[in-house]
């Protein structure tokens, strides 16, 4: 039995539950392990001091931890952490709740100075984003620019697309969702209810309900069966009566132990689970507990398969990839039984035009005994009756389904299922249909089974890294020197700064330049982000971007410097690649300079300056023919992350890069090929896309077409 790694929907409805008991502890201070395993420190006045424990990596898991299970404070403290102290240290925390019935945590707490609240995203990658009390993202773990929603600095939390919720519904609805599926009781439960499958086998077992029954083929009493067993399990989860066990397997140990065998923890429930009857299982008296005691043993417990003295710590990366290999194996399945079903499907419609006379018959037959009231169970009679008689049309007859409404039909060997209240017309573009739907299903299938490909190719990866003989850390060799293009391993670092949400870049002698996305950043960068020491670009043409030469950090006091020709060069080029400039296919255009005391929103009388527009006195200084000029490329260090912009000040601080000019493609197009290059060069495609998305890359690409510099 594979172990659990991650909570169940089930299981986070339960813990939401059971922390909502602790409203009121005072936090102490956060800590951030790595990247993906945050600790709260808190106190409450009854209990005494909590460790709330969230980790959205391997394992995802969320739960209270007894203090001996706490592992020691980090050295210092990343910014995030340091982020989240000034937001929550001294707060009260004010609850815990669930989204919808997603794998979803939104931990709230309150203080004088505002709320902020704590989303953990226990599912895929994997995040946690802490928002103010307004939901805009104040600092996340992971950055998600996708089109369905976005979680970055500056933005409003986008929660996923909502999901069909099964502890909200009535017994109509229950219905009604069951009876859209094609499939078994079980995969029914498990997809269309979204109880996943260890819960979608337990209410078919709790309710005696066959598993692999064909939905078809259940009856009103397995549906009633059914949605008492899940109304039963709702009022557990919404009372908090919890009766929580932790479930062991007997494994066979190679390694020195006199029995040959132990004992592992696979399973941990908020209640007992009829699917292990017989198993051993632990009782513990809260969900908590029984949470705490499974993850902090499940890592030191002895493998399946032990091969020794590491056996304990080693990940079984056997069992992993044998699981992505059935899952592949399953998915391909899929995609072949999707091309057959659409081909079928399009053999029936072309049918119903090859025997349209035959067909209409029949249609015409049942339309004018229903407009004479005659009943279904007359009609399948008459049919028969015909039949018998030899006449073609009722001979082709195999079945009437009054309950549906519809009219089965064998032609030259084939069974056509019809509407009589549609011509022969629509029977057959609605067939047309079905079989546009199958094969929209196989695209997804498609983009499925290559996302689980990627997974696949990860763990082989890290399991290679696991056995390849340790690197010698006397090695001479600096980080600095890493051939990171072949590494097959890339770890992560990333401490998204606020600013990234407007155009930015460093130039190659550090300064930062900021440059508006639109009219409103334009507005935004000149009232809030420039100082009097700065510099301000514009292009003479129209439709460009505010770009801001910053003298001084954005969090340090301002003071004058002298700018170094080749940042002012690398400023110029920036405001003139990102303006309409390289839209229109030119090569470069003029720029010119200012102070921030000459641009003024106040015009001229009679005149009108529109947002994001200003009005510039007094001389400037102007940049020439300045070429467009914009690289796009993948820093490893100090920072794993997309970058952007001129060529001088981008290709120096990144392991690979791409330059663009302008040309044919379009932006999201260039975004995507420049992707795929991007995963060609480096052997860890698993860290270009998490790090390197055509959305991330997307971001730095000039409005307009484009195309690859050749070199």
């Amino acid at each position: 039995m594979e172990r659990k790694r991650e909570l169940t929907s089930v299981d986070c409805a339960a813990l939401a539950r059971e922390l909502g008991k602790y409203e009121g502890a005072k936090v102490d201070k956060a800590y951030l392990y790595g990247d993906d395993l945050l600790r709260l420190k808190m106190r409450d006045f009854e209990r005494g001091r909590l460790e709330l424990i969230v980790e959205v990596g391997d394992p995802k898991r969320a739960h209270l931890a007894a203090q001996e299970h706490v592992p020691d404070a980090p050295g210092r403290p990343p910014n995030f952490a340091m982020m989240l102290r000034n937001r929550i240290t001294s707060a009260d925390f004010a609850g815990v709740e669930q989204f919808e019935f997603d794998r979803i945590l939104t931990l709230h707490f309150e203080r004088d100075d505002g709320d902020t609240h704590i989303v953990a995203e226990l599912f895929g990658d994997g995040n946690i984003a802490v928002c103010d009390d307004n939901y805009e993202v104040l600092g996340s773990l992971e950055t998600v620019r996708l089109k369905s929603r976005t979680v970055a600095p500056g933005s409003l939390y986008d929660y996923p697309s909502s999901r069909f919720n099964p502890l909200q519904v009535d017994r109509e609805r229950f219905d009604a969702r069951m009876q859209q599926s094609d499939t078994d009781v079980v995969r029914t439960i498990a997809t269309q209810l979204n109880f996943g499958g260890l819960w979608a086998e337990e209410l078919c077992t709790r309710a005696g309900v066959e598993k692999t029954k064909d939905i078809a083929d259940a009856t009103e009493e397995d549906y009633a069966a059914l949605y008492e067993q899940l109304d039963r399990l709702r009022t557990v989860l919404s009372s908090g009566e919890f009766d929580p066990r932790v479930y062991y397997e007997t494994v066979e140990d190679d390694g020195d132990g006199s029995d040959g065998e132990n004992e592992v923890r696979v399973d941990v429930t908020p209640v007992p689970m009829e699917e292990y009857e017989g198993r051993h299982a632990e009782v513990f008296s809260n969900f908590n507990d029984a949470l705490d005691d499974y993850f902090y043993h499940v890592e030191r417990d002895p493998g399946d398969e032990a091969t020794g003295g590491d056996a304990a710590s080693r990940p079984d990366f056997e069992e992993e990839i044998a699981k992505y290999e059935r899952i592949i194996a399953q998915q391909e399945g899929a995609i072949d039984s999707f091309d057959e079903d659409a081909q079928e499907e399009r053999e029936r419609a072309e049918l119903l035009y090859a025997r349209y006379d035959l067909v209409d018959d029949v249609i015409s037959a049942v339309q004018n005994a229903r407009a004479e009231d005659v009943g279904w169970d007359d009609i399948e009679a008459r049919f028969e009756e015909g039949a018998e008689k030899g006449i073609e049309a009722a001979e082709a007859v195999t079945d009437v389904n009054g309950a549906q409404g519809t009219v089965a039909l064998a032609i030259d060997g084939t069974r056509v299922t019809v509407d009589p209240a549609m011509g022969v017309e629509k029977n057959a573009d609605r067939l047309y249909q079905e079989a546009k739907r199958v094969e929209e299903k196989k695209e997804g299938a498609l983009a499925a089974i290559e996302d689980t490909r990627e997974q696949l190719e990860d763990a082989k990866r890290r399991r290679d890294q696991w056995e390849a003989p340790d690197e010698d850390e006397s090695d001479d060799e600096s980080m600095a020197d890493v051939d990171w293009l072949s590494r097959a391993s890339i770890p992560r670092r990333r401490d998204e700064q606020w600013y990234e949400r407007f155009r930015w870049f460093r130039t190659s002698d550090g300064y930062l330049v900021l440059g508006g996305r639109n009219a409103d950043q334009n507005e935004e960068l000149v009232k809030k982000y420039t100082e009097k020491n700065d510099r301000f670009f514009h292009t003479q043409a129209h439709g460009a971007p505010v770009t801001i030469l910053k003298a001084t950090e954005p969090n340090e006091a301002s003071k004058a410097v002298d700018f170094p020709e080749s940042s002012l060069e690398q400023a110029a080029q920036f405001a003139i690649t990102y303006s309409s400039v390289w839209k229109e296919g030119q090569f470069a255009g003029d720029v010119y300079m200012a102070e921030p005391s000459q641009v003024s929103k106040t015009p001229e009388s009679g005149e009108y300056v529109e947002k994001g527009s200003f009005v510039v006195r007094g001389e400037r200084t102007y940049f020439e023919d300045t070429p467009v000029g914009c690289a796009v490329g993948i820093a490893v260090q100090p920072q794993t992350q997309v970058l952007g912009g001129p060529p001088a000040a981008i290709e120096p601080k990144v392991e690979t890069s791409i330059r663009l000019e302008p040309g044919q493609y379009a932006q999201n197009d260039m975004a995507k090929l420049c992707y795929r290059e991007f995963k060609d060069r480096f052997e860890d495609q698993t860290f270009v896309r998490k790090v390197a998305s055509a959305d991330r890359i997307q971001e730095f690409l000039p409005a307009g077409g484009s195309r690859m510099v050749e070199e």
